[in-house]
């Protein structure tokens, strides 16, 4: 296996994770408020991969010296806490958005990041390829008609759920950034959520009156959030975007939605239309084309530096 398709796979399996952790998520809501449900999963998160991180340290490469170690570490606990802050606004934006607008338009909004990355790329000078911008107006027309109904008009919720994917868009790079530098992906993963694990915790006592009976009353949801959306599904993103550019990889997390959309289908016996479901093919068709059509403008720069 490649690593460029272990990576696309490990994305694949974040985006499913997060699309059923949609069905848990609208269950806990039903007990505690956002910050609360946030908090709690986030930390949760986090705990669970404490142990993970001592046992992926034994396997670590033994011939880096001290100086690469601390580095190494410095630069890891630079790149979660960073990560953290970005997720704890991402998060928390989209969750005081969607109390003020609907989850399809909500939902649409969200998955703007998929445009917005190749964006922010390009300001920064990095070209994407025609391809990926090709898939990502076909991914973006899938998600319309996934997730948006008649008469789309802006409002506060709306612009609330926009920023979360500006937010969402620059965790995304950043994760892509810190990946390239020597660091350790499950480390930085636990400290992102600690980091915004204990932000939420904040704002949920200044905010929210938490409940412990609420927090007992919720806690399948939670756990299932908490251990695999959070703990597992992340990880799994920060992995897989080792061996993934980040605008092909925002494509294949964007099908969150869709397994969302179909989950909900599925275990809450919510109808998807023949629009709904045209979306949905529109999305994977996106996905399909990024992974297994050849770039040909990367192709052709290989030509040429393979007869030079």
């Amino acid at each position: 296996m490649t690593k460029k398709l272990k990576g696309s796979l490990l994305l694949l399996l974040a985006a499913i994770i997060w699309g059923t952790a949609f069905v848990a998520q609208s269950e806990g809501m039903n007990y505690v408020e956002p910050f609360t449900y946030n908090a709690v999963r986030t930390l949760l998160g986090g705990i669970v991969l404490v142990p993970v991180v001592f046992i992926a340290e034994r396997f670590r490469n033994r011939s880096e010296t001290e100086a690469d170690k601390k580095a190494s570490l410095k630069t890891t606990v630079t790149g979660g806490s960073i990560c953290g802050i970005f997720l704890f606004l991402a998060s928390s934006l989209q969750q005081s958005g969607i109390s003020m607008t609907t989850a399809g338009k909500a939902g649409f909004i969200t998955s703007l990041y998929i445009i917005i990355v190749p964006l922010i790329e390009f300001v920064l000078l990095k070209r994407s390829s025609l391809k990926i911008w090709l898939n990502v107006l076909l991914a973006a027309a899938g998600f319309y008609l996934l997730c948006i109904g008649e008469g789309f008009k802006i409002s506060r919720g709306d612009i609330l759920v926009l920023f979360s994917a500006l937010f969402f868009a620059f965790h995304i790079i950043i994760v892509d950034f810190f990946n390239k530098k020597n660091t350790n992906g499950i480390l930085m993963s636990c400290i992102q959520f600690f980091t915004a694990g204990l932000l939420m915790a904040v704002s949920m006592f200044i905010f929210e009156k938490p409940s412990l009976n609420a927090v007992l009353n919720a806690r399948y949801t939670i756990l299932y959030a908490g251990v695999m959306s959070c703990g597992i599904a992340y990880t799994f993103q920060i992995a897989g975007q080792r061996n993934t550019p980040p605008a092909t990889a925002t494509l294949i997390m964007s099908l969150e939605s869709v397994f969302a959309a179909l989950s909900g289908w599925l275990l809450l016996g919510e109808k998807l239309s023949a629009k709904e479901f045209s979306g949905c093919v529109l999305v994977f068709a996106a996905v399909i084309i990024a992974q297994l059509v050849p770039d040909y403008a990367v192709r052709s720069q290989n030509k040429k530096q393979s007869k030079s």
